[in-house]
């Protein structure tokens, strides 16, 4: 687990970055054949806040949200919140997300997004 004292202050180019494959619960999956890869830049040593890049390929699955703040690198989504907003979002959109929304996500084009989520 890597903490604040461990790394010096650092910059990555987000759409160039190397992903790593991370497993996605068939369970999730609406429809479509969505792939997700990923690559956490930091974590606090007590392992409640992250930070990172996410990528997910066009399709549809469900979530079960974290608190969590992002903004669009690339790519299209609508992501639909249970009981609440539809959110269209595009390069250069901001999002929040709440603890424990219940969303769908409509992938239209690849969209990578870099994130902090507090567990």
């Amino acid at each position: 687990m890597t903490t604040t004292h461990d790394l010096p202050s650092f910059a990555v180019h987000i759409p160039d970055a190397v992903l790593e494959p991370e497993p996605l619960d068939p369970a999730q999956i609406v429809s479509g054949a969505p792939e997700v890869s990923g690559k956490v830049l930091w974590e606090s040593a007590d392992g409640t806040q992250v930070r990172g890049i996410w990528q997910i390929t066009p399709g549809v699955v469900t979530d079960t949200e974290a608190d969590e703040l992002f903004v669009v690198v690339g790519g299209r989504a609508t992501v639909e919140v249970e009981g609440g907003r539809t959110l269209e979002i595009g390069p250069g959109d901001a999002c929040v997300l709440r603890k424990g929304d219940r969303t769908t996500w409509t992938v239209h084009e690849t969209l990578r997004k870099a994130y902090h989520i507090s567990l």
